[in-house]
């Protein structure tokens, strides 16, 4: 009868120590994180769907650590972000107490055991890793602290303004949001309230991406992704389900925004772009210098710098993503390639001039006065006398002037019309005034245009 008593005994005594050792979960120095994990997640005792039993609201700490920047087209809109997201939050039930000289216990094996914040991404984009994170660190402190990284690299599609390219600044903004939990449950904090920007690591590495800007802040409720009624519109044929889809998504979820705000490479497009276009454009005004008689070197110059603009416009435009309203980069192109051809009507204008054919035969000679010499024939006082026919000369031409050898009565003055200039001084003519207009237009063009499209930036960024 005594046997039996004291195997009672020695059973009561260790269920007492069981539970003491249950409720106070200290643990001997030596027991490694595994066998302190299994204990403090066993089924009896710990179950990941609840959330952490606290009086109020769990307060997740957020903060996001940049790690790397890049674009994989200076032309597109979607630039790269790789960063480390770090939360934070207490958990009661995995309070613990050990003899160890470790802090914290490295969970990283028992991810799926712990309850983890359902962190849903709103953003205009894609991961560029798998939605399971493959690196992330998982600690738990003796407190009940929960500290849990993980590494995210994402393909954000900015917003960009297409209009001033490449004079604009793209906006990439994504949010950080629990997907079922609303603010009652789960409310979401930046961990550095002080702090409106990211953090950056020391060896933040970029490619191709010029980050001017960034700004951490909590969600605008007018651009919130939810649904803010129940109405739908559409037809009576199933308008109960979009209805019940849109009202299972309505609550007050808390929501935590980020901003980024880049520049493009301005010395990429001027050595690309604008500096080129700029030596075609100037090269076209060469012809005004040359003789208008040169066919082949006018003809020659006016095409080429033609071709090699379409063939370097085209070159980059076919990059560029398609917009219906006029951008920046066409009206580049549009007053250059304008520049170019208004260059080689010229050409063919004064051509056209040149070649016409004089009145009365007068022969051109460089730097005469282009009326038939020797219609005025000039006195000691060097003022003109005009040629005039008289009675008494008859049918004959007369060879004297008023003022010599004719009276006055009997003398009818033949007043000659100014004979137009000769064609190839007009010519020559339009390639002076073109020498001077065309330069100058083109310089004002130049300076109205990087002046109006550099200041002219979205209202959101200035």
């Amino acid at each position: 009868m005594g046997q039996p008593w004291m195997l009672v005994r020695a059973a009561a005594i260790l269920l007492v120590t069981r539970q003491t050792l249950a409720l106070s979960d200290i643990f001997e120095d030596g027991k490694s994180d595994k066998e302190i994990l299994d204990h403090l997640l066993r089924a009896t005792r710990y179950d990941k769907r609840l959330l952490p039993p606290v009086q109020d609201t769990v307060n997740v700490g957020v903060s996001v650590l940049l790690l790397s920047l890049a674009s994989p087209d200076e032309s597109s809109l979607k630039y790269e972000v790789e960063f480390l997201l770090q939360q934070q939050w207490f958990d009661p039930r995995l309070k613990y107490s050990n003899q160890s000289q470790y802090d914290f216990l490295n969970a990283i094996h028992h991810h799926n055991d712990i309850w983890l914040p359902d962190t849903y991404f709103i953003m205009h984009g894609d991961f560029k890793d798998p939605l399971i994170p493959m690196h992330f660190s998982l600690r738990i402190y003796r407190n009940g602290t929960v500290f849990y990284s993980m590494r995210r690299h994402l393909i954000l599609s900015c917003q960009g303004h297409l209009n001033i390219f490449p004079f604009d600044d793209p906006e990439c903004k994504f949010s950080l949001e629990s997907i079922s939990y609303e603010m009652k449950n789960i409310k979401y904090k930046w961990k550095d309230e002080n702090e409106d920007v990211l953090k950056k690591s020391s060896s933040l590495a970029t490619l191709n991406a010029y980050l001017i800007k960034n700004q951490t802040l909590e969600c605008n409720s007018n651009n919130n992704w939810r649904a803010e009624d129940g109405n739908v519109a559409g037809g009576d044929n199933g308008s109960r389900d979009c209805d019940l889809c849109q009202k299972q998504f309505k609550g007050n979820y808390s929501c935590l925004g980020v901003t980024l705000i880049f520049t493009r490479d301005r010395a990429f497009y001027f050595t690309t772009v604008f500096i080129p276009g700029i030596i075609l454009v100037t090269s076209s005004f060469i012809t005004f210098w040359l003789e208008w008689n040169a066919v082949p070197a006018r003809v020659m110059i006016g095409v080429t710098t033609m071709l090699n603009f379409f063939t370097t416009s085209n070159a980059f435009r076919s990059t560029l993503p398609v917009v219906s309203n006029l951008t920046a980069m066409n009206v580049w192109d549009g007053v250059c390639m304008c520049f170019i051809y208004a260059s080689l009507l010229e050409f063919v204008c004064v051509n056209y001039v040149g070649r016409k054919r004089p009145l009365h035969n007068v022969v051109y000679r460089p730097g005469e006065n282009p009326v038939i010499q020797g219609d005025k024939k000039r006195d000691s006082t060097g003022v003109a006398n005009e040629i005039v026919s008289c009675t008494n000369c008859g049918p004959n031409p007369c060879t004297h002037t008023a003022n010599n050898g004719c009276a006055a009565e009997s003398c009818l003055l033949q007043v000659r019309k100014k004979e137009p200039p000769h064609p190839i001084r007009v010519a020559k003519t339009i390639d002076v005034i073109a020498r001077i207009t065309f330069p100058t237009a083109f310089a004002v063009f130049l300076i109205f245009f990087f002046y109006h499209y550099s200041n002219q930036q979205p209202d959101a960024q200035k």
